[in-house]
């Protein structure tokens, strides 16, 4: 006697349980699906890249830093220009929480002036200027075995680093905006302008 109410009963939740769940599963399998789908497609395609941290060598995508505007320098520890270290320093604890970036990639290519091991580099940068914007392994900036943001970095701009502490400005959609000389200082109105702009 009992066996049609459940039955009855038992269709009814099979019914309504699979309308319900018919709306709902999609969502959790979206979410996860897509959450890694959408952060390479949102990351602007001069970013996609990979490059080993200063400090300790862990492999780091520069995807993380996409919608940020981003400043990119080469640097050397013994250079005419090093002192610009502390400049650009100011100007990410300055801006850092507004949007900006500034990503340094230690280089060798000119006048041989950062002969050192990352290790020494990344020592040399944090006790002398106290460095804590993001840094990368010692690369190659310029020719034709430049690493290959910097291949893209020119491809773009038709320029190429002339000397260390050279600069190019990139806003939030990845695209670069200008580039600078060694001679425009992190400080310079030009510079710090066009950043602010961005921001």
């Amino acid at each position: 006697m009992n066996i049609q109410p459940l039955r009855l009963a038992g269709l009814l939740l099979a019914f309504w349980g699979g309308t319900v769940s018919m709306a709902a599963t999609p969502n959790p399998p979206a979410s996860t699906a897509t959450s890694p789908s959408v952060a390479p497609a949102s990351c602007p395609a001069l970013l996609k890249h990979t490059f080993n941290r200063l400090q300790d060598e862990a492999p780091q995508n520069l995807c993380q830093y996409a919608g940020k505007v981003v400043l990119v320098v080469n640097t050397a520890s013994f250079c005419g220009f090093t002192g610009q270290y502390e400049g650009l320093e100011a100007l990410y604890a300055t801006y850092k929480d507004k949007g900006l970036v500034v990503l340094g990639f230690p280089s060798n290519d000119f006048g041989k002036q950062e002969p050192g091991s990352d290790k020494e580099i990344a020592d040399f940068c944090y006790n002398t200027y106290a460095v804590k914007f993001p840094m990368f392994s010692k690369s190659v900036v310029s020719g034709a075995n430049s690493n290959p943001l910097y291949q893209d970095l020119a491809k773009a701009t038709g320029k190429t680093p002339q000397w260390n502490f050279y600069k190019y400005l990139i806003d939030r959609n990845g695209r670069v905006v200008d580039s600078y000389s060694s001679l425009t200082g992190p400080q310079s109105g030009s510079l710090v302008s066009a950043i602010e702009k961005l921001l």
